[in-house]
């Protein structure tokens, strides 16, 4: 049998949520009869996977070096094979500022944005806002779970609200906000399982929202006529291959009253705790947590070495580890 190693915690800002993704995942895929370690995250992960020796890694981080590429990198080299998207399809998708420009490029309606970076003046700031207009949104330009993002509605908050988005990044995106439903569609190895919409009780669905429960609620399938749900749904599988993802991924869109439709982002390794959007959009569709997590192992792979899938049904031999130097 295959040993499993779940990946969690990690360094960036979201490793709390992480670790109890992961912990949901071990739980889950011991309960399906893996050989499943808990594999805990830090700056000497190389060292650390050497001395596990795992065949697959099921990756429940979250953010920086989780998210973006680089622990992706890092078991192509060492020859892991791993859930989720590749190296530069992760960095893409963490990337607003690079996912957006790859919207627009396959004509896929995202929200008006400009892009800053810190620092700045707020003389420089206002002339580079021009006439944008309000409210917007403010994000750090890689960052995931909302952290940092802020809403303003006029110059001053507009300088608060960067110079907090500066904290996390020296980029920033400044977004126009736009008044929507905010669905999320949940895609597991080319499967599309359906649409969640989210009411949430706060300003905006935020970091409090998404980790804490009652702060937000859920309607599956989302409130939308059936051919407009549809529509949504293959609006999130041209987002999902625009960047190139694979594995799971939970594509946020916003639904406006006037018929438009904008693709804000897609999470390529989304929150697995059980308050989490993913789980929740399988369950509506028929699929338990032990059966996402199990249909989200089978999907492991290496990138840069096609045909490269892991046989679950079989034993595989441990490829000779290259440790970045």
């Amino acid at each position: 049998m295959a040993r499993v190693g779940v990946l969690l915690g990690g360094i960036s800002a979201e490793r709390e949520v992480s670790l109890r993704s992961g912990e949901a995942i071990v739980s889950a895929l011991a309960s399906r009869g893996h050989d499943v370690v808990p594999i805990l995250v830090d700056r000497d992960i190389d060292q650390t996977l050497r001395a596990a020796k795992i065949d697959v890694a099921f990756l429940a981080l979250h953010g920086r070096y989780g998210e973006d590429g680089a622990i992706q990198g890092l078991l192509e080299w060492m020859g892991i094979p791993y859930t989720g998207s590749g190296v530069l399809a992760s960095a893409l998708a963490m990337d607003k500022l690079k996912a957006k420009e790859l919207f627009r490029l396959h004509n896929i309606a995202t929200a008006p944005y400009y892009d800053l970076t810190g620092p700045i003046t707020a003389a420089e700031l206002e002339e580079r806002h021009g006439s944008f207009g309000f409210p917007v949104m403010v994000k750090p330009r890689r960052e995931g779970s909302s952290i940092g993002v802020s809403r303003a509605s006029n110059l001053e908050e507009l300088a608060v609200a960067v110079n907090e988005a500066l904290k996390h990044d020296d980029g920033v995106l400044v977004e126009r906000y736009i008044r929507a439903r905010e669905v999320h569609v949940g895609i597991v190895n080319g499967r599309v399982f359906g649409a969640i919409e989210i009411v949430s009780r706060r300003p905006f669905f935020d970091y409090q929202a998404k980790t804490q429960k009652g702060l937000a609620e859920y309607y599956f399938p989302a409130r939308l006529a059936p051919t407009r749900y549809q529509g949504v749904l293959r609006l999130a599988e041209r987002a999902h291959a625009a960047l190139g993802c694979s594995g799971a991924t939970r594509v946020n869109v916003l639904v406006t009253e006037g018929e438009n439709e904008y693709v804000l982002e897609v999470n390529t390794l989304p929150g697995m705790t059980p308050n989490s959007l993913l789980p929740k959009i399988a369950a509506g569709a028929g699929v338990d947590y032990p059966g996402l997590c199990e249909m989200i192992l089978q999907g492991a792979r290496l990138h840069t070495h096609p045909g490269r899938h892991l046989p679950l049904q079989g034993v595989i031999a441990s490829p000779t580890p290259v440790v970045v130097a």
